[in-house]
């Protein structure tokens, strides 16, 4: 099973050659590209830059196996400012080499009667990028979100939180060529659910792209799998038995969050380490 872990510390933090060298120290056979801003896709030069850091990567062994898009700024921002470069960020992907983009559907507080609403939205909004997906032969995988309650502040459900409505959305849209799920695994405990019945419920024909960090069931932590309070054990015991086909991404940047900087590469190659035991735990509990 091919793992990777996402860009945006690092690069945010040092040069790209300088992080490239990091990742591959610390065994990383694939990244994640996060573009969490539109700014770069927006520039002047997109296409070889992306070429270049594909080359950069390349040459150090490592590809680019998904990409996340942009995101944020709420629903007239998400729909007039980046709903526009999205055909654009699926060809940067492709000329990067990846196969899954990361889309979030648009979410418009608040989601709690408006259900139904906010589905429609979204088959929309994935309809209109799904000829875009089989030009650049990159699939848009679909993320379970989470949202503030407005009055006591607490996280609750939010569009595809409902792993049912995450199918939901999968086979409505009815095209496995443009379309795949992804499951945020400290999302679905932050919504009060246990990641490893989600894993079951989704099961390997609509499962394809996985984010894996740590969360204390109360804050989005994004940090490494074993530092707070999911059952690693049993997650990967169930990606294991549902004979899961896709790449295992660590999205647990904020591991890194409170070290010194000087620390970053050891924590990289922890980070590898602990993603290449997850791998192995997965493969173990394969159905023979």
């Amino acid at each position: 099973m091919l793992y990777s872990t996402t860009t945006d510390a690092l690069f945010s933090h040092f040069d790209e050659d300088t992080a490239l060298d990091m990742f591959k120290d610390a065994g990383f056979p694939a990244l994640d590209f996060s573009m969490f801003t539109s700014e770069r896709v927006k520039a002047e030069g997109y296409r070889e830059y992306a070429t270049q850091l594909r080359k950069k990567a390349n040459e150090r062994g490592i590809i680019f196996n998904q990409m996340h898009a942009p995101f944020g700024g709420g629903k007239e921002f998400y729909l007039t400012d980046t709903f526009p470069v999205l055909p654009r960020c699926l060809e940067l992907a492709s000329l990067l080499g990846v196969k899954n983009m990361v889309i979030h559907p648009i979410t418009d507080p608040r989601y709690y009667g408006h259900e139904e609403e906010h589905f429609e939205m979204n088959m929309k909004f994935y309809r209109a990028l799904a000829p875009y997906t089989k030009e650049y032969g990159v699939k848009i995988a679909i993320e379970n979100m989470w949202e503030l309650h407005p009055i006591h502040r607490g996280i609750v459900d939010s569009d595809c939180a409902d792993p049912y409505e995450h199918i939901r959305y999968f086979d409505t849209l009815d095209d496995d060529e443009a379309f795949t799920l992804c499951l945020d695994l400290g999302h679905v405990a932050l919504c009060g659910r246990e990641p490893e019945e989600s894993i079951r419920i989704l099961g390997h024909d609509r499962l394809g792209v996985i984010h894996a960090h740590d969360v204390d069931y109360r804050s989005d932590l994004h940090t490494l799998p074993g530092v707070s309070l999911l059952n690693w054990e049993g997650i990967c015991k169930a990606l294991g038995e549902i004979n899961y086909k896709g790449d295992f991404t660590l999205e647990a940047d904020g591991f890194y969050r409170h070290l010194p900087k000087a620390v970053y590469p050891e924590a990289c190659r922890l980070m590898g380490a602990v993603c290449r035991d997850m791998v192995r735990q997965i493969e173990e509990n394969r159905v023979k």
